[in-house]
């Protein structure tokens, strides 16, 4: 008789959603213009944690079987270890590098937003994100500074917006069920509101059963 033994665990997204929204606001303010120049330095610092945190939720998001929610996770990780290396470093050149930077993400998360459609938190989060990243690319590869203003408003939306999928989340866990409406669909919900069979469909041929990725 084979086994496979699965270990639950709890969920990492709220994490992963407060350490978006908390990195946010600290780059958008400084985009906006409340901090000084000379406040880069310190901004990189506060935002580097958020590698860490990010990293782990993502590492978390594996072990539960969610590649999409582990991917995007791991590059909200790369990305803010990224902009903290370069910005601390004041690396030659630094801001055009992040706008070509911004730009590829840019790409990976409209691709991401095609898949993300039935996970409501993770799409609405990235759908936000997708024009900040425009913007961002484009200021720093232009240096216009209305491009720059635009990018720090729309950092503080994408916090909004991620704090409120992270409360909601942690709400949700915490009274299992749903409190403030997510907009799971398809197997998101039926994943959260289906039986064990539901969880344990197909699972000889997922990774780490099955021989290959």
């Amino acid at each position: 008789m084979t086994r496979i033994n699965l270990r639950p665990i709890a969920s990492p997204m709220p994490l992963g959603f407060f350490t978006v929204a908390i990195a946010s606001v600290m780059t958008g303010c400084i985009q906006l213009g409340l901090f000084e120049e000379a406040a880069r330095g310190a901004v990189a610092l506060c935002v580097l944690p958020a590698f860490a945190l990010q990293f782990l939720v993502s590492i978390l998001a594996f072990g539960a079987r969610d590649v999409i929610a582990a991917t995007l996770m791991g590059i909200f990780a790369g990305s803010w270890l990224a902009y903290a290396l370069v910005m601390f470093s004041g690396a030659a050149d630094g801001l055009r590098v992040l706008g070509v930077f911004n730009l590829a993400l840019l790409c990976f998360g409209a691709l991401m937003t095609a898949v993300t459609g039935p996970k409501r938190a993770l799409w609405l989060v990235l759908a936000v994100s997708l024009p900040r990243w425009a913007a961002t690319g484009l200021s720093g590869l232009t240096g216009a500074e209305w491009l720059t203003r635009t990018s720090g408003v729309l950092g503080l939306l994408v916090a909004l917006v991620a704090m409120y999928a992270a409360f909601a989340l942690m709400l949700e866990d915490m009274r299992s069920e749903e409190v403030l409406p997510i907009g799971r669909s398809g197997p998101a919900h039926a994943a959260v509101e289906g039986d064990l069979a539901v969880q344990l469909r197909n699972l000889e041929r997922q990774a780490g059963v099955r021989r290959t990725l």
